[in-house]
């Protein structure tokens, strides 16, 4: 398989120095679902600087940007034909390709929790099936998904009828709130707002908000679900690396940089409530039972979707491991 976007070094290939054989430094390709200078980009930033520092010598990822390069929704896609070695994306933008990648925001659970259940090494079966190698994930559990809206709303009830931009993994909670949801990429959420096209969006509440500042007046809280952004390797292109440097690459992501990754995201939410605040968005705290009807609803509706699209079986497996 021909990869276009490659280092013109051939992968596996070997020269000779003095008789000893020595293997060429691999060089992968990547493209992210965001911008570099995105705020959700910051985890897949410190997942390639620590990669490349780790592997100098052996392998190294070239981040070559994000939407600006390939558009989002066609990334996974392009990882599989061999047009782009790798990418970091949604859950929700391949669903079409595995149905089950939307599993890793369905939980409230934290990497460390989810690591020793065997969802991963699961996970990376059900990607092989579509010739996909999932490398593993890029963790922001911190970074629940909010409902950002231009109205007030007080309960759960009046949240009917709002038109919402989401992306595919939200659309069964909210269709089971009544409200009416609308996918939409993230660049476009602002003139959507700005004209009344929408009501409102969910997106993780870090980085953004001043930007918003005037187009939004509420943020609903609890927020629902993680966040974690799986990495995605094209076949052919992995199957180059020499097999104990997978093994190598595979430990050192899912067994000590994810789970530091999934730490970092503490302070920036934190900081994210605050620039909220000096953005004039009012929070709407729901009552308990609200909540806890918010947070059951996003759970089985989901679920319920995942059942349907992946089978009764392997829904059941997985929620084992996500939702305890």
């Amino acid at each position: 398989m021909k990869h276009l976007l490659k280092s013109a070094t051939v992968a596996a290939s070997i020269v000779l120095f003095g008789g000893t054989a020595v293997a060429e430094e691999i060089t992968m390709n990547a493209v992210s679902l965001a911008p570099r200078q995105a705020d959700i980009a910051k985890g897949f930033a410190m997942f390639v600087d620590e990669i490349n520092a780790k592997f100098d010598g052996e392998f190294q990822i070239n981040w070559r940007g994000g939407p600006e390069v390939m558009p989002p929704f066609g990334q996974a896609e392009a990882v599989r034909n061999g047009a782009m070695d790798m990418t970091v994306t949604s859950p929700s933008y391949y669903s079409g390709l595995v149905p089950t990648s939307t599993t890793m925001n369905l939980s409230f659970l934290r990497y460390d929790e989810i690591r020793p259940t065997g969802y991963y090494e699961r996970m990376t079966e059900l990607h092989a099936e579509q010739d996909l190698v999932f490398l593993g994930e890029v963790p922001a559990t911190d970074l629940a998904f909010h409902m950002f809206l231009n109205k007030p709303v007080e309960t759960l009830s009046d949240m009917e009828g709002l038109r919402i931009r989401t992306f595919p993994t939200l659309l069964p909670m909210l269709e089971a709130l009544g409200a009416e949801p609308l996918v939409l990429p993230m660049g476009e959420i602002y003139t959507a707002m700005e004209r009344g096209a929408i009501d409102g969006f969910m997106r993780g509440a870090v980085g953004w908000a001043e930007q918003f500042e005037g187009v939004v007046t509420h943020v609903v809280y609890p927020g629902v679900y993680r966040a974690g952004f799986p990495v995605l390797v094209n076949k052919a292109a992995w199957g180059e690396l020499p097999e104990d440097l997978q093994q190598r690459i595979v430990t050192f992501v899912r067994d000590d940089l994810s789970s530091r990754i999934d730490e970092i995201w503490a302070a920036d939410v934190a900081a994210g409530v605050e620039e909220m605040a000096a953005a004039g968005f009012t929070v709407v705290e729901l009552s308990d039972e609200d909540a806890q009807k918010l947070r059951e609803t996003a759970i089985d509706a989901a679920w319920a979707v995942i059942a349907e699209e992946a089978g009764a079986e392997v829904a059941a497996e997985l929620r084992a491991m996500l939702v305890p």
